[in-house]
């Protein structure tokens, strides 16, 4: 495992212990391709000298038939069953990937790559453009979720896995999902999609707009080039989170968590300290948030969900893009979350029953919000390990041996 970096370092500034910038040298495998192996991006050029990072759980078989890729979510990274190496903190995933887990290391070979526009060694604005030795900035190409899961076929390419086992994620994970499934049908032989939608909803591109504005208005970005100044618009990097952080949580979660008390305090202070603990909590999370990630990037992801219309590569009829599909699908939702409610994803099962395609549904009792995925979630865990089970089976692999 890799040895962790203090939490106050900067994912751009070089270590101070290992010399190392998480931007260019991460501290997971990377796969660098040259100019030679450019990817072509949806905004019409081509991204030379392309670097991905990922991390990778588990042995691949002999026959090259357990790999499964995990696909990360908006604010996550290639560090999904493992030590974060910025934060300390375990892994996002690591409720549902590991040793005996529902994604069960001991029996599936698991791969998870940070996405292309991240901050955590795959190319993205904080990365070396290489044409100028400095940083990217918003000299970047703006990138899309295929874009993103083109370049995890790059890198899948690299690693010699022709097809997967399963393909899951949730959130912006499980766009990944539904586009690989739509772009590589032929190597998908499962997909779990979770918590997510066809294509980003007038609401959702509000929210992130809102935090992107946050982010320019700050004084120190710079018109995107506060790495070369010096600086970081963290202020409005915080903004960005809390503000996002709110579309996670229930209000039943967050009554159940905080309600309306106080925070170290009798009486409230009549000014504008942070009196509530649902104020102080929020705080913590951006200020924790800008330790771990990239202004920049955050622009270049939320605008990649934002652009998020599946259907629209297939003539405005979703079911088109998984016509004659031969993937098994699952798709799960939760019942409190109202930033990809449960009728996104019964448009997804829907358009899988029009294209005739294996599917199984379930929306799942929650309070938890959207980021029930992430949490605690029993049925969740109960669902995705039948799911991955039966997958495994039908491929040859047998319970207790890859």
């Amino acid at each position: 495992m890799n040895s962790p970096v203090p939490p106050e370092a900067s994912l751009r500034a070089p270590s101070a212990e290992t010399g190392r910038s998480e931007a260019d040298e991460p501290h997971s495998p990377v796969v660098r391709f040259g100019p030679d192996r450019p990817l072509r991006l949806d905004a019409g050029v081509l991204l030379g000298d392309l670097q991905i990072a990922y991390q990778t759980y588990g042995t691949l078989n002999a026959a090259r038939s357990n790999a499964v890729l995990v696909c990360h979510a908006l604010t996550g990274d290639q560090h999904a069953a493992n030590l974060n190496p910025v934060t300390g903190k375990p892994g996002w995933w690591e409720t549902l990937v590991g040793p005996g887990l529902p994604i069960d290391t001991d029996r599936f070979f698991v791969i998870c790559a940070n996405v292309l526009g991240g901050c955590m060694g795959t190319t993205g604005p904080s990365s070396t453009n290489p044409a100028t030795g400095r940083p990217y900035g918003l000299d970047m190409p703006l990138v899309t979720i295929r874009d993103m899961v083109n370049a995890q076929a790059m890198l899948l390419d690299h690693l010699g896995i022709e097809k997967l086992l399963c393909v899951a994620g949730g959130s912006m994970g499980g766009m990944q999902v539904l586009q690989w499934a739509a772009s590589y049908p032929e190597r998908v032989f499962s997909a779990l999609a979770i918590a997510t939608a066809a294509r980003h909803s007038a609401q959702n591109i509000a929210f992130h707009e809102v935090g992107r504005q946050a982010i320019m208005a700050d004084p120190d970005w710079h018109g995107g080039h506060y790495l070369a100044a010096g600086v970081n618009p963290q202020r409005g990097l915080a903004v960005a989170r809390m503000a996002a952080h709110i579309t996670y949580m229930s209000d039943q979660a967050l009554h159940r968590k905080f309600g309306r008390k106080l925070q170290n305090r009798q009486m409230p202070t009549f000014g504008f300290d942070a009196d509530f603990q649902v104020e102080s909590y929020l705080r913590h999370q951006g200020e924790a948030f800008v330790q771990r990630f990239d202004a920049n990037s955050y622009l270049y992801v939320t605008r990649a969900m934002d652009y998020f219309d599946l259907a629209a590569d297939y003539d405005d009829v979703l079911a088109n893009a998984f016509r004659g599909s031969k993937t098994r699908f699952c798709v799960v939702s939760f019942t409190s979350d109202w930033l990809f409610p449960t009728g996104g994803a019964r448009e997804i099962v829907h358009a899988l029953n029009a294209s005739g395609a294996s599917v199984s549904f379930a929306e799942v009792a929650s309070d938890k919000g959207h980021d029930a995925f992430l949490l605690e979630e029993p049925e969740l865990f109960a669902i995705a390990r039948g799911f991955l089970d039966s997958a495994a089976r039908a491929v040859g692999i047998t319970p207790g041996r890859s």
